[in-house]
């Protein structure tokens, strides 16, 4: 247990807590039990150990952080960790990665119910799943589901410029306060364009020169070990997955048929549907549906997008096309709080069954929404608003 508690406090030393995302705020970090989700990269062990070192004072043993890829569960087990803890006075178990240690969510529920008065905080993969397996734990823990930087985060992270959060709501309907905001600030389409590139990962500035390389090495890890641990993907198939993931890398997001991946990937038709649905849950892609209530959900999505720019600009194998990236910024950034639809017509997206928007570069026109009272055209290379024609950044200020 010492030794735990002196790889903690070595963690907190090193943990800065200069920037706090939002999201930590956004935490009920006081539940008995709570879990952060996120891709691998996110931030997310950092969050909780700022959370650690911002309300615990140093050397407090009422509190602590572990990984539970550590080599101490090679000899112990997380109940055994959870009984001492708590002999000790322990109040507060931060478990990191908790989806590496086999069969913990049914060593988890026994926690829960053997320590009313412990809280504990869960951090794992964006496949961690709280339903199913050896235990349930939806009804005992809070889930918490977290994304990369976006663009307001790049700017306040990297640039050392301080922006509200806007609403889609404000942004669309009243976009004055934003954008003169923002002009005043810097050069929001030239800031744009870097963003599009690097910074969604909040480790590019500790690794400038092999970000892409680090981006890469995370979805390798992704596809080689979490796919095959959590979903029980075949590991003859994860050369195969990266092949999918290249070709959707390197095409137009365009209205998916299975049959020719199938082909392109050398995996079965029915399972490419399946991977397709593990790759979306592992926020490798993003599957867009033209009716998330129709039945075709359930066999297939209507158009695939990588989860974010600066994954495309890694994994790609080919120069990217400026529509794409554009598209790809607009769906990462309102997906973390809104629900996004394909539109087969009239616009490319539908928000909440509410706007309509059309997303092109700066000499996108009406054509597409004409006569569509909430369509609103998002446009690359272009600082200011005129009417329902907006700068596509925008709608990166929504966290």
């Amino acid at each position: 247990m010492e030794t735990l508690f002196r790889k903690h406090d070595r963690l907190l030393d090193l943990t800065s807590t200069k920037i706090i995302r939002q999201w930590a705020n956004s935490i009920n970090w006081e539940a008995r039990m709570m879990s952060i989700r996120g891709a691998k990269g996110v931030g997310k062990t950092t969050m909780m150990l700022q959370y650690i070192k911002l309300h615990y004072k140093p050397l407090d043993r009422s509190v602590l952080y572990v990984s539970c890829d550590d080599n101490y569960f090679s000899t112990h087990s997380l109940l055994e960790l959870a009984e001492q803890f708590y002999l000790s006075g322990g109040e507060h178990l931060f478990l990191d990665e908790v989806h590496k240690y086999e069969n913990w969510s049914s060593e988890i529920k026994e926690i829960y119910d053997f320590y009313p008065s412990m809280r504990v905080v869960l951090s794992g993969s964006s496949l961690l799943s709280l339903v199913g397996g050896d235990a349930d734990l939806s009804r005992r823990c809070v889930n918490h589901d977290i994304q990369g930087l976006s663009f307001r985060e790049f700017l306040h992270f990297y640039k050392g410029i301080e922006m509200p959060i806007y609403t889609l709501e404000q942004v669309l309907e009243e976009p004055a306060a934003l954008i003169g905001e923002m002009n005043k600030a810097g050069r929001a389409v030239a800031l744009f364009h870097e963003y599009l590139k690097y910074g969604y990962y909040p480790y590019y500035l500790d690794n400038e020169t092999d970000y892409y390389l680090t981006i890469q090495q995370v979805v390798n890890r992704i596809i080689d070990d979490e796919l095959p641990r959590i979903c029980k993907v075949d590991l003859g198939n994860t050369r195969k997955l990266k092949a999918l993931l290249t070709t959707i890398a390197g095409s137009v997001p365009f209205q998916v048929d299975i049959s020719k991946l199938s082909v392109i990937s050398g995996i079965k038709r029915d399972t490419v549907v399946a991977y397709l649905g593990h790759l979306d849950k592992a926020k490798l892609i993003h599957l867009l549906y033209s009716d998330l209530k129709s039945v075709k959900r359930m066999q297939k999505p209507d158009k695939i997008y990588i989860e974010n720019t600066n994954l495309l600009h890694a994994w790609s194998t080919t120069p990217i096309q400026a529509g794409t990236a554009r598209e790809t910024f607009v769906v990462n950034q309102l997906s973390a709080n809104h629900i996004v639809e394909y539109r087969k017509s009239n616009g490319d997206f539908m928000v909440d069954g509410k706007y309509i928007l059309e997303v092109g570069g700066g000499n996108k026109d009406y054509t597409q929404i004409a006569n569509i009272a909430n369509g609103y055209i998002l446009s690359d290379n272009i600082e200011t608003a005129i009417g329902h024609k907006l700068p596509i950044w925008a709608v990166g200020f929504g966290y």
